[in-house]
């Protein structure tokens, strides 16, 4: 396989020995280009994962990303993959990258944790999120802005998860779809009166009462887990990996899970077993429904065409239900 020169501003990132550092092409991404480097560190053999890519896109993707993988990294060990740095390339003006620990899909590395994929999602569920800069509580948000695919999220922070989801998510991403895809106004109409009516209805302050924010991958799909290990330390660990973390409601995660489906009936009854349904339980078949709406916005705003029927059957059933 041949080997590309890395660059030097990933070998200063990573404190490498160019001499003893190579890279060459490793899987693939639809957003990026991706590596392996093979090097050496105070004479031990290091591995690492690199995704580049160009412009002002991969440089706020990059930052999501090295982000999203630190803040779950740091309340779940041995989950996903550290991120080690991310920055403009020297040699490629207008490149960025992001170099991660090497996680290997293919070990079956005796020795890891044991940890089931529920266990290690409920405690992701179930960690309260630090207090952001410039508050005295946590707060529903991210530091940086994440993407979701290629949509760019607003993550500025917010006192109330109802508000955060009606504006940060659903108007937000509404809006992306008319730039993308032209007026709508059936479509833009239903997301108001979801914003304005359903939101404050079924997720309001008074009606799920504390909600807090803990960390959310954001893009957890059977795609994004798999088994692996982790930077050749350890055994082989349920992991997860390309997320879009954001700090918010435990239940936010459960929309994309059940829009493609993947997880087993064992998964949930485990996974509940740590993180019961909020009350009004009831209600939760609804709430989830409410959070996968985002996702059908969002890949129609990415991909257009089939995936606006599926958002528009969820908004009709929760406007007829709750506005």
């Amino acid at each position: 396989m041949p080997h590309t020169k890395v660059d030097p501003a990933i070998i200063e990132a990573l404190g490498l020995d160019p001499a003893n550092a190579v890279m060459h092409s490793h899987g693939g991404s639809g957003f990026a280009s991706t590596f392996k480097i093979k090097a050496e560190k105070d004479g031990n053999p290091v591995n690492y994962f690199v995704k580049t890519g160009v412009g002002k896109d991969a440089e706020v993707m990059f930052r999501g990303e090295h982000a999203s993988l630190n803040a779950i990294a740091d309340v779940v060990p041995n989950f996903c993959p550290r991120s080690h740095a991310h920055g403009a390339l020297s040699d490629r003006p207008g490149h960025h990258f992001m170099a991660t620990d090497f996680l290997d899909l293919g070990s079956s590395a005796p020795g890891g944790s044991g940890k089931t994929l529920a266990s290690k999602v409920a405690q992701m569920h179930t960690t309260a999120a630090p207090i952001p800069d410039g508050h005295d509580k946590p707060m529903f948000g991210f530091p940086v802005p994440t993407c979701c695919g290629s949509t760019e999220q607003d993550n500025s922070w917010r006192e109330s998860w109802a508000d955060f989801y009606a504006d940060n998510r659903l108007r937000h991403i509404a809006r992306q779809g008319v730039r993308n895809n032209g007026a709508d106004p059936e479509l833009e109409e239903a997301v108001e009166q979801v914003a304005e009516k359903v939101v404050p209805r079924l997720i309001g302050d008074d009606v799920v009462k504390d909600i807090k924010p803990v960390v959310i991958h954001g893009d957890l799909w059977s795609g994004n887990h798999s088994k692996g290990q982790i930077a050749g330390q350890g055994g082989c660990e349920e992991v997860v990996y390309d997320p879009s973390a954001v700090y918010g409601h435990s239940e936010y995660e459960l929309g994309i899970m059940s829009m493609f489906g993947g997880f087993s009936n064992h998964f949930w009854k485990e996974y509940h077993e740590f993180v019961p349904k909020a009350e009004p339980a009831d209600e939760w078949p609804d709430r989830v429904r409410l959070y996968e709406l985002y996702h059908h916005l969002n890949h129609f705003a990415m991909f257009g065409g089939g995936y606006r029927g599926g958002a528009m059957s969820i908004m009709r059933k929760l406007i007829s239900k709750y506005a």
